[in-house]
């Protein structure tokens, strides 16, 4: 799926919003949202940290329309002015949706006793999501896709982690001397460990099986590259923004002796994805 702009809903109509910064659109955010019903929102506060689903990346996890609301514009209110702010932007607003850590306000000092407090309507408050005994938290899956576990990473996004990168000239060594690679330039995405991952690449709507490889190029100039190589077919035309969906670690990045030997790994990452995807 292509990145998706937000929905266009006249805020008139929301009786309910789920408030948080919902970076990741992972599975303990997806259950502050079972709790909107029909005429749900949700408010996404933008604290410019956002790593797994930057932006407007988020509104393609969620049937809801999302509004972004700027944490520097809006953190010098007190709590009372961020109530009324809501209240004021959001007219028909009956339910508000928090995370139990939720808090608001200047300097952060209201939490939910003062969410309670200052809002006079219904207040759901969704307890601390686990999976596996382990906490759902936008900062626990980054520290999975940190050490390239992508497995893990996955089953608390509730899908494959995916980035968005613009095409660039490469080398130039992989179609003559490796294999043909796609290369990209990726900004405002975390970025999965050095190495060689199976991935999913999607270039104009259509998935394809591929191997992707990141990280720096130590065997021939050093630089950090962002890398994949389409499995089973030569796609030479350019792309303006291509998507890449990690599912599993092959290997840790490598330095190699000689462009044999690099050329000889290749093949075999090649295969190790193939076997993966069962082609």
């Amino acid at each position: 799926m292509k990145k998706s702009s937000s929905i266009l809903i006249n805020k008139n109509t929301i009786t309910a919003i789920a408030l948080g910064g919902f970076d990741g659109m992972h599975l303990a955010h997806q259950e502050l949202f079972k709790q909107l019903g029909e005429n749900g929102g949700i408010v996404s506060i933008e604290s410019g940290y956002a790593n797994l689903t930057p932006k407007t990346f988020r509104q393609e996890y969620s049937k809801y329309p999302i509004y972004y609301y700027v944490l520097n514009n809006i953190k010098h209110l007190t709590g009372e002015e961020f109530i009324s702010l809501l209240k004021e932007e959001f007219p028909k607003l009956e339910k508000i949706v928090v995370g139990f850590d939720f808090c608001f306000g200047k300097n952060r000092k209201n939490c939910i006793p003062e969410l309670k407090k200052l809002f006079d309507g219904k207040v759901i408050i969704i307890d601390e999501y686990k999976k596996d005994n382990i906490a759902v938290h936008s900062r626990v899956i980054r520290q999975y896709i940190n050490n390239g576990d992508m497995t893990t990473a996955n089953s608390f996004l509730g899908k494959e982690y995916k980035i968005f990168g613009k095409q660039i000239k490469g080398q130039g060594l992989g179609s003559k001397k490796f294999v043909p690679t796609i290369n990209l330039k990726v900004e405002e995405f975390m970025l999965p460990k050095e190495g060689v991952y199976a991935t999913k690449t999607i270039i104009d709507e259509e998935e394809h099986n591929s191997v992707t490889f990141l990280g720096h190029r130590v065997t021939t100039d050093g630089s950090y590259a962002v890398e994949t190589h389409i499995l089973d077919k030569n796609i030479k035309n350019s792309f303006p923004l291509v998507q890449v969906k990690f599912f599993k670690k092959i290997r840790d990045n490598q330095k190699f002796e000689s462009f044999d030997e690099l050329k000889i790994q290749i093949d075999k990452d090649i295969k190790e994805a193939k076997n993966f995807f069962s082609i």
